[in-house]
């Protein structure tokens, strides 16, 4: 019998984990009804976990609270944590599940070197 197994698959995943207040909750909202991105509601967070790459828009973020801005500072403030590559734009924050999707962000080649 084993108890334990290790899975080295790829999930193509990514996603962070939000403060469940009143922005983290319209912030969840937003992301509610994008392709391949789920919500957990959970009592003291919320889950926002995609398939590939997750894109929070905060223009789209800003409208939806009735806000002039939404920024990096604010979404930091709400952000307790996050698995997969962050790329942090001025207009946006993009989640990657593989890193080799966010080489043009980070500067990743892509080529072997011999």
């Amino acid at each position: 019998m084993t108890q334990f197994q290790s899975d080295a698959t790829p999930s193509n995943k990514a996603g962070v984990t939000l403060m469940n207040n009143q922005v983290g909750y319209v912030v969840a909202n937003v992301m509610r009804d994008k392709e391949n991105v789920v919500i957990t509601e959970l009592p003291s967070m919320i889950r926002v976990d995609g398939v590939n790459k997750i894109d929070f828009d905060y223009e789209e973020i800003a409208e939806a609270l009735g806000w002039d801005d939404f920024g990096n500072d604010d979404f930091e403030e709400i952000m307790s944590t996050h698995y997969g590559r962050m790329v942090v734009l001025d207009d946006r924050v993009l989640l990657f599940a593989n890193p080799e999707d966010a080489a043009e962000y980070i500067d990743f080649d892509l080529q072997v070197v011999e």
